[in-house]
């Protein structure tokens, strides 16, 4: 079974008071659908879901995709176990250069999946956290975490991100050329997408040679900077690694990951 290593002290376990995330649901589609891209299908993604009582809910979802195929094309083939679990074959991708793997993940983001698209509670009304589990060993090592739509981690300044409301889909979805418009995108829509390659993320130890299994966790996270409100994770399973367990339920997640957002709190708190 995979272990989570330890990140802070349990004096930090305290900036959160809980989470109010609905179980995990398996081989799920998106709200509205997929909008990043043509040809993508919709479907086969771990979605957790909060719904606020008073009209208002979250959907958070991610997946792994089968992204160069022997020719180097992307397919629509996510090698999802129903269980949260998505198994890909070690190596780097045809007619790809190295550290390039065969797999990828897909993320989405819908801050208001009740709305009908007048008026929608906008991305900006949380922040939200990725974190990346970097250890391909039987251990989950989350040494990479970032906010993919409000961080300034990019140093463009803004992301391709596509963007809209429930009623985009990928042939109306909206994509930002600066950060001004990038900032007005974020104020204004509710579904945020992206699609990407691993290695741009996972640093530079990552190597799609190894078998190993990597988890991957989506938050958002509430007005006051500390609840998280709802989250989905994922494991990639890499190879034929030693170990390989099932996603977690969503009580058993929030203590893991109480150090690493109580870490993000303080560094908020300070700037």
């Amino acid at each position: 079974m995979k272990t989570y290593a330890k990140f802070l002290p349990a004096v930090l376990i305290g900036l959160l008071s809980g989470t109010a995330s609905a179980a995990l649901q398996f081989d799920q589609n998106v709200t509205p659908g997929v909008i990043f891209g043509s040809g993508n299908a919709n479907g086969s993604f771990t979605v957790g879901t909060y719904n606020d009582g008073i009209g208002g809910a979250i959907e958070l979802g991610l997946r792994a995709k089968l992204r160069h195929d022997a020719t180097g094309q992307p397919q629509n083939i996510f090698n999802s176990n129903n269980d949260g679990t998505y198994s890909f074959d070690a190596g780097v991708a045809p007619t790809q250069a190295a550290p390039t793997a065969v797999w990828n993940f897909e993320w989405s983001i819908n801050s208001d999946v009740l709305s009908d698209g007048n008026g929608p509670r906008a991305l900006d009304a949380f922040t939200y956290w990725l974190s990346l589990d970097i250890d391909p060993s039987a251990t989950v090592n989350y040494g990479i975490a970032f906010d993919p739509i409000l961080g300034s981690n990019n140093p463009a300044g803004f992301w391709d991100h596509s963007f809209g409301t429930n009623l985009t889909t990928a042939a109306t979805d909206s994509k930002a050329n600066d950060v001004a418009s990038y900032g007005d995108l974020v104020a204004m829509s509710n579904v945020v997408q992206n699609s990407w390659k691993a290695h741009w993320f996972f640093g530079p130890t990552f190597d799609p040679t190894v078998d190993g299994i990597y988890n991957i966790r989506l938050s958002a996270i509430g007005e006051n900077g500390r609840d998280e409100l709802a989250f989905t994770e994922i494991q990639v399973i890499v190879g034929a690694p030693s170990t390989g367990t099932p996603v977690p339920e969503p009580g058993t997640l929030a203590l893991t990951s109480l150090g690493l957002m109580g870490a993000w709190f303080a560094r908020r708190r300070r700037s």
